[in-house]
């Protein structure tokens, strides 16, 4: 365990609680998660380790909210287990193209993009209230495969914040699915990845275990509660906290491209 107030820790673990509620409902608990850690680490820490750990933290919250929504939302398990694994191939080899391209040049786009995102959900009140029509066509599939695996994949080796919110979007989009399913959807999708990112920075040794292992514990439980609340409250909830995530995102990209 590193060396940290306990007054700190108490604030840490009430970041991983929220951070696992917000990721369960529509995703972005990392939005709030990963800058909690690197400011409540040592000063010395290297970033890397903050990341290591924050993947350590949130694959046991996204798996307590994958299994919680399985269990209560229609869920295409094997079709969302083949989008996880092309995202995990295309989050690859987005790190790998990021090692040599400015972030700062697309950071602007993707804020276009998701006010783009936030106007359309607005004025379309019914995006992802509706329930599926049917299940997916195998052109759908793929579609979703292309889109939500690669292509949103690829976005979070490169990028990488909003990466849960851009797979609800996609999969509501593509595969006509409602929010509340969609959601269930990407936690899957998310496990995949989430393991991917993780066996690397183990490898690497950048995981603080021990206190990775005592903030999962309230990741946890913020997932679970948070795929619970998703269920109870439907779509209409989620698009709430979906529209609310979406202009965070947007604000903390700005603040990233053009800090004060």
């Amino acid at each position: 365990m590193p060396d940290i107030p306990v007054t700190v820790v108490a604030l840490l673990c009430v970041a991983a609680l929220a951070a696992g509620w917000i990721d369960a409902v529509v995703g972005g608990g990392g939005l709030l998660l990963l800058p909690a850690l690197l400011l409540g680490l040592p000063s010395a820490t290297p970033a890397v380790y903050a990341l290591g750990t924050n993947k350590a933290i949130a694959i046991v919250g996204t798996t307590g909210a994958a299994v919680t929504y399985t269990r209560g939302a229609p869920v295409d398990v094997g079709t969302a287990v083949r989008i996880g694994l092309a995202a995990l191939a295309g989050s690859s080899a987005g790190a790998f193209f990021a090692a040599g391209m400015s972030t700062d040049v697309l950071k602007p786009v993707i804020m276009v993009v998701l006010l783009g995102v936030a106007a359309f959900v607005i004025l379309r009140p019914a995006f992802g209230t509706a329930p599926a029509s049917g299940p997916a066509t195998r052109r759908q599939k793929l579609a979703a495969i292309g889109l939500a695996g690669l292509g949103i994949g690829f976005y979070d080796g490169l990028i990488g914040p909003g990466t849960g919110t851009f797979l609800v979007l996609a999969l509501t989009a593509v595969l006509r699915l409602d929010l509340v399913t969609a959601s269930a959807t990407a936690k899957i999708v998310n496990c995949c990845t989430n393991a991917g990112a993780l066996a690397m920075f183990a490898w690497q040794g950048t995981v603080l275990w021990r206190f990775a292992a005592l903030l999962a514990v309230f990741n946890l439980a913020g997932g679970t509660l948070g795929a619970r609340t998703a269920l109870k409250q439907g779509s209409g909830f989620v698009r709430a906290v979906l529209l609310t995530v979406v202009f965070a995102l947007v604000a903390n990209l700005a603040y990233e491209q053009w800090p004060a």
